[in-house]
């Protein structure tokens, strides 16, 4: 996959910081470029609406359809995705999970005796599924039709733009241990751009459990405690 942070609020900082000042002030307060001690004790006492003030735009290629899906379901963002409706999906290239490139099953052809990886086989119903494709195409299926037979795994591309707020809160999601590991990839990497401009809004954002002390989650991975009850 490649992500690029494309566009986001300039002096993001500053203006969440005025947001959380102007709040508590009998007059509008400058905007500083430094400090920010405003914003830090809205972050701290958990009033986190100043950071709908910002906003961020990420270009994102290569994700699987079946990781985008998941991207989604995050509602308080804008989304622009690739339309497999519009874009002929000829030769479409596919995500191919860890666990099936370590795999070390091996198929068996039960008529021919050959034997090939678990690589080779999911590789060989991709290849099989896009010939596929482009049978039905050409011969006069609409592509909106067409796309019905295309995988999980077929690539896509989009621009997703979420507010400060609703990126902190996708991080503690999406960065658990137990995301799945394509949206948590995706999600590690948007982290470390959003960083890079504005540390003060993201230095203490990831995983739920770093920001509790401990594990909310139904089922941890053992790095946290599970919350004592009583």
């Amino acid at each position: 996959m490649n992500i690029e942070l494309i566009a986001y609020t300039p002096m993001a900082e500053s203006v969440c910081n005025l947001g959380a000042e102007i709040c508590v002030s009998e007059s509008r307060p400058d905007l500083k470029e430094d400090g920010f001690k405003a914003l830090g004790h809205a972050l701290r006492s958990g009033h986190e609406s100043v950071l709908e003030h910002a906003t961020f735009t990420f270009a994102i290629e290569g994700i699987s359809r079946a990781c985008s899906h998941q991207l989604v379901r995050h509602r308080m963002a804008s989304y622009s995705q690739q339309s497999q409706r519009y874009v002929r999906m000829d030769g479409f290239d596919y995500v191919v999970p860890e666990s099936i490139k370590d795999s070390k099953t091996i198929w068996r052809n039960e008529y021919t005796g050959d034997e090939i990886s678990t690589l080779e086989w999911y590789e060989k119903i991709m290849c099989e599924l896009g010939e596929e494709y482009d049978t039905l195409v050409k011969a006069g299926i609409p592509e909106e039709d067409a796309r019905y037979i295309l995988p999980n795994a077929c690539k896509t591309n989009l621009i997703v733009t979420m507010n400060a707020r609703e990126l902190r809160h996708f991080f503690s999601l999406r960065c658990c241990e137990r995301a799945q590991w394509e949206i948590k990839q995706l999600a590690d990497i948007m982290l470390a751009l959003v960083r890079e401009v504005a540390p003060s809004i993201f230095e203490d954002a990831g995983s739920r459990c770093k920001q509790l002390g401990y594990c909310p989650e139904a089922r941890g991975c053992g790095r946290f405690p599970k919350k004592v009850k009583g």
